[in-house]
């Protein structure tokens, strides 16, 4: 049996995950080109290097351990970033085989997206999927252990912090030349997704009502 990851359109609120294609490159490089500042340990490509970008996941999505996405804003319409499902796991050792965790991971978003509700929104859609569709026992994310700004953001959708993976995967931090790094792993189990949810779905209901009250053209 060939095991693989096999990612669906996701809707919410703000945000519509959508399997990445070249379709999405003049977005995503639009999107790339903006103010750069909180990339410094993210792997994201230049404007120039998204079609390379698109590739790549297209050759990791072709064996089986990733599916990745495009977050396209509902406001605009837009592709604003991208995410992905990675390294999924799989209880080969039992005789029910089935996915039993999975990462959450190659997460960025354009400046403007930042700071408005679609990384809640992105989440929420995610952790949703995992948890309830593929019933998953277990959620990760990772980031460089010294992007203070990722692991603000990491807890802030309700994962809690494991400890800190040393030279434990490529770093994207100029500096180190491409060298290894220190990875902040996070993690959200089954038994918490119930409260984790209501928060989430808390603080998306809290950004929809921003984004409306700020016009009609916010929400589409």
């Amino acid at each position: 049996m060939e095991l693989r990851l096999d990612g669906p359109v996701l809707e919410g609120s703000l945000v519509r995950l959508e399997p990445l294609e070249h379709r999405h490159a003049a977005d995503l490089a639009e999107a790339a080109s903006q103010e750069r500042d909180s990339y410094g340990f993210t792997h994201v490509p230049e404007a120039h290097e998204v079609g390379a970008y698109i590739d790549a996941q297209h050759g990791r999505r072709a064996t089986g351990m990733l599916a990745p996405y495009a977050q396209i804003s509902r406001a605009t319409g837009r592709a604003v970033g991208c995410t992905a499902y990675w390294l999924p796991r799989w209880t080969e050792w039992l005789p029910e085989l089935r996915l039993f965790a999975v990462e959450v991971g190659f997460t960025w978003l354009a400046a403007s997206a930042q700071g408005t509700g679609i990384n809640a929104d992105a989440k929420l859609l995610l952790f949703r999927h995992a948890f309830e569709a593929w019933g998953v026992d277990r959620v990760d994310l990772k980031t460089d252990a010294r992007n203070a700004r990722s692991r603000a953001a990491i807890a802030s959708v309700g994962a809690t912090f494991e400890g800190v993976l040393r030279r434990s995967g490529p770093s994207w931090a100029p500096e180190d030349a491409g060298g290894l790094r220190d990875g902040a792993i996070f993690s959200i189990i089954a038994a918490e997704w119930p409260e984790r949810r209501a928060a989430l779905e808390a603080r998306v209901a809290r950004a929809v009502a921003r984004a409306a009250a700020s016009g009609p053209e916010a929400l589409r």
